[in-house]
């Protein structure tokens, strides 16, 4: 059963078509993999998906309900929160202020909100840096901080924008497994990823975005050998180039 629907979904910006026509379907329970070259639209998806940015044409339902018109908040609290590709922590507030701020959707008592932000640091590795300021984390801490700062909304849904960007291989290592065990406690996941070990590791399904348009979906590894997909990424004639070199058995 599909969690989230996206239908047709287009948006334009003045003469700029940046997503023409999408679809997709998340199931409940599932890691879903989004990806495609720079400026292909993945970015304005999301803002789509989530609220902050209305279609020109299409529709988003969530559960079963359609939310198209909905504003972010009231997405928010039907369970859909994501992550952005910019990580911005309040610098003034420690880690444990941070995130509260997400906890307060659900927690408006402040003593309620901190025991739930408390138990979300431990489960993204923040635990020991609870009371530090969140202007002193590293670029690592500060993306498992905007991940912890989604999930303590309480999602259904969470959407990661490219939550391992910046990182070193060791610490996309050390952060997989915390995807997994956020997907294993029942939290449907959809994901906008380049770190393509992360998106064999981690996604059940992938679609592929290109130029605004879903050009490509299913399991990860045949998505990657799909010359359509090559092409998109690397080229015209990538494929061809690619096949030709291979090692002939």
């Amino acid at each position: 059963m599909s969690l989230l629907s996206v239908n047709g979904l287009s948006r334009r910006f003045g003469g700029l078509l940046a997503v023409d026509g999408a679809s997709l379907q998340v199931p409940a329970g599932a890691i879903t993999g989004l990806i495609g070259p720079n400026g292909a639209g993945k970015t304005t998806l999301f803002a789509l998906i989530s609220g902050f940015l209305e279609p020109s044409a299409g529709s988003v339902e969530f559960d079963g309900q359609d939310v198209t018109r909905e504003a972010p908040h009231l997405r928010a609290r039907r369970g859909i929160a994501r992550t952005f590709q910019i990580v911005q922590p309040f610098a003034g507030l420690s880690v444990r202020d941070n995130i509260a701020v997400g906890a307060y959707l659900r927690h408006p008592g402040r003593a309620e909100a901190l025991v739930r932000a408390e138990a979300v640091a431990r489960e993204v590795g923040l635990g020991s840096m609870l009371d530090g300021p969140a202007s002193a984390l590293t670029v690592a801490g500060r993306k498992r901080l905007e991940l912890a700062r989604a999930l303590a909304t309480e999602p259904r849904l969470l959407l990661l924008d490219e939550v391992l960007a910046g990182l070193n291989p060791s610490e996309v290592r050390d952060i997989l497994p915390v995807i997994r065990t956020i997907r294993d406690r029942g939290v449907t996941i959809l994901m906008i990823e380049h770190v393509m070990q992360a998106v064999m590791n981690l996604c059940d399904h992938v679609h592929v975005l290109a130029q605004g348009r879903m050009i490509a979906e299913g399991a990860p590894r045949a998505v990657c050998a799909d010359p359509v997909v090559i092409e998109a990424y690397l080229g015209h004639g990538a494929a061809d180039r690619i096949k030709a070199e291979a090692p002939h058995a």
